[in-house]
């Protein structure tokens, strides 16, 4: 077999549910991976999500604060309770659909 034998998609479909575990994606990719899925989260309907950025550092929940502080699908957001993963998840209020 040859490299030419395997193909590798550009595009990874993740599963749209009321939460968002972001331990497999790399730092880069972080801020547009919540940003698309809060879009979609808000088109199908979704009241609520909550987004797994773990505790570590702080740098990933700092970055996924400063997306959800912009994104316009986003009506408030708090860090999760000790039932909802403590500071190592954000709990986030959506806006209806338009």
């Amino acid at each position: 077999m040859t490299d030419d034998d395997f193909e590798i998609p550009d595009v990874v479909e993740v599963p749209i549910t009321d939460e968002l575990d972001l331990h497999t994606f790399r730092p880069g990719e972080v801020a547009d991976v919540v940003t698309e899925y809060l879009h979609e989260a808000q088109a199908r309907g979704f009241p609520r999500v909550r987004v797994v950025h773990g505790k570590g550092t702080g740098a990933l929940r700092r970055t996924v604060h400063a997306v959800l502080a912009r994104h316009p699908a986003v009506a408030s957001f708090q860090l999760g309770d000790e039932r909802s993963g403590a500071w190592g998840a954000t709990v986030v209020v959506l806006r209806p659909p338009a």
